[in-house]
């Protein structure tokens, strides 16, 4: 079972501290445990029934209404709209709920719809990349639980293999080829999966070589391979002087393409980087780079 303070809740409902303390006076919304010092403790079962309350109520309905309505017709209420409306804070709220409670079914709707309407890369750019950020952040600061970050995490990866599957595969032996690849000690690959996707659905040559890739395995695959572009995320393992000494390694093994890297620790030194090295901090600068 999870623990979460009344600021945890506060940032994963939208719902201020201080509305969620009035809801429990006056509402009896919500009862938490409390701590030896008074503090307020909150459970898993807990976020989810203050989660579906905050998605009642961003949708129009009166807390005071929502207070008489049991918890199960609550749960139903919250069905019903989440099948029926597409607008993005929305599924980014159904996509929370569904982590909490480690509901694939409830995933699974909320992104076969808008997916329907809009596409996967919409889709994608729009609800599953916001989301991810709210997660990673709960993530770094321990506010879910492992298995929550995993369940995710393997739920939105199978999305990405399946859409990038269904792409054709560019037949143009002119156009760029990329290389995608995440550095020894790297394992998050969900960012670099995605651009993978749109990369390939420009129809752009893409050879994957996904997580953890030995900086020597990467050098023998380009000079069998020939990219013209290397594409890279760091955000764990390398930083500081480490990550401007690896990326200088990679302008000795690859002298004339272009380099593209992103990530947290990226970010923070982008100004240190060989010039050679293109910086990019979103998706949407790597969508404006490949539509040029």
């Amino acid at each position: 079972m999870g623990h979460y303070s009344i600021k945890e809740l506060e940032y994963l409902s939208g719902i201020k501290a201080h509305t969620i303390r009035i809801w429990e006076q006056r509402y009896k919304i919500i009862t938490p445990q409390r701590t030896s010092t008074n503090i307020r403790n909150y459970s898993d079962l807990d976020l989810r029934h203050i989660l579906n309350v905050s998605f009642l109520n961003h949708n129009g309905y009166k807390i005071s209404k929502i207070a008489i309505l049991s918890k199960e017709e609550i749960i139903e209420l919250v069905e019903r709209i989440s099948v029926g409306k597409a607008d993005y804070p929305i599924q980014i709220s159904t996509l929370i709920l569904a982590m909490a409670g480690l509901d694939e079914v409830r995933f699974n709707k909320a992104l076969r719809l808008q997916i329907e309407l809009e596409g996967f890369e919409k889709t994608a750019l729009n609800i599953l990349l916001p989301f991810l950020e709210r997660v990673g952040i709960l993530w770094q600061n321990g506010e879910i639980n492992p298995a929550q970050e995993h369940f995710i995490s393997g739920l939105i990866r199978q999305k990405l293999l399946s859409a990038i599957d269904n792409l054709p595969i560019p037949a143009d032996p002119n156009r760029k080829k990329f290389l995608l690849y995440l550095p020894e000690g790297e394992w998050h690959e969900i960012g670099l999966l995605f651009a993978y996707f749109i990369i390939k659905k420009r129809n752009y040559r893409v050879i994957y070589l996904g997580q953890s890739l030995p900086l020597e395995d990467l050098e023998n695959t380009i000079q069998i391979a020939a990219p013209d572009v290397l594409v890279s995320a760091i955000t764990n393992n390398l930083s500081g002087e480490k990550l401007i000494e690896y990326s200088k390694k990679l302008t000795e093994i690859f002298p004339k393409g272009e380099i593209i890297l992103s990530g947290t620790q990226v970010l923070k030194i982008k100004k240190r980087f060989p010039h050679r090295i293109s910086i990019m901090e979103t998706i949407q600068e790597l969508l404006d780079y490949l539509s040029k």
